[in-house]
């Protein structure tokens, strides 16, 4: 099955066109023709089966024949990753993050972040071309950066999690989760948190988590964040 997103299409349309861009790709690229069939999601849960009605270069159209709303997860994952210094690595990050399964990533700016400016547009792009790929009907939320400071400094209902390098008591983040439960799970930059930032998270409820016994570089750490609140509640 090939899912398409549309953030536009709703479950009360019966109908829907697509822009010059999609069509452009429905008709050229893939060689839809009037009656086949597409699968359609908007990133909201929603499933929308429909035939093709109008197959043209720059306007193609669908009756939509079914519509079915995909059920949640029990949990939220909310992923805070501070930048990598190459663009290409946090893109790896977002991709994989999304087929295995994530709610919310909000890119966060470190004492030793060494990148500050990032490409939202890009990124959403990026997670938006995994979502389909993985067939998925929820699109993950990517927030504006942040400051380690501002966004330690909110409150969150969260289960709060901070995994580091330093030397200091840990726990083993896969000891800590538990099924069915929320939660949000700090990773820094390359050269990892401040002491500074590690106390200021301490002093806010943040638990502090080992994720092995290697040193991880920052995508990697995040993606083996993700995978093992997955594979908890699998």
């Amino acid at each position: 099955m090939q899912l398409f997103y549309n953030p536009n299409i709703s479950e009360n349309d019966s109908t829907f066109n697509f822009d010059k861009e999609e069509s452009r790709h429905i008709v050229k690229v893939l060689r839809k023709n009037v009656g086949d069939q597409l699968h359609i999601t908007n990133g909201k849960g929603w499933l929308f089966e429909a035939e093709l009605s109008l197959a043209g270069i720059k306007n193609c159209s669908v009756n939509i024949t079914s519509k079915t709303l995909k059920p949640k997860r029990n949990y939220n994952l909310h992923l805070v990753v501070a930048p990598t210094k190459m663009n290409d690595r946090y893109e790896w990050f977002l991709e994989k993050a999304t087929e295995i399964g994530i709610e919310e990533i909000t890119p966060i700016i470190c004492d030793h972040s060494e990148r500050k400016v990032l490409k939202l547009e890009r990124f959403n792009k990026i997670i938006q071309s995994a979502m389909k790929q993985s067939l998925h009907c929820y699109l993950p939320k990517l927030n504006e950066p942040r400051a380690f400071k501002d966004f330690v400094n909110q409150n969150y209902y969260n289960k709060k999690f901070i995994a580091h390098c330093e030397e200091t008591d840990k726990k083993s983040l896969k000891s800590q989760l538990i099924e069915n439960e929320d939660c949000l799970i700090l990773i820094g930059p390359e050269g990892d948190f401040s002491v500074k930032e590690i106390e200021m998270a301490l002093h806010h409820n943040f638990i502090p988590v080992t994720l092995g016994e290697t040193r991880l570089r920052t995508e990697t750490a995040a993606i083996v964040a993700c995978h093992s609140v997955a594979f908890i509640n699998e």
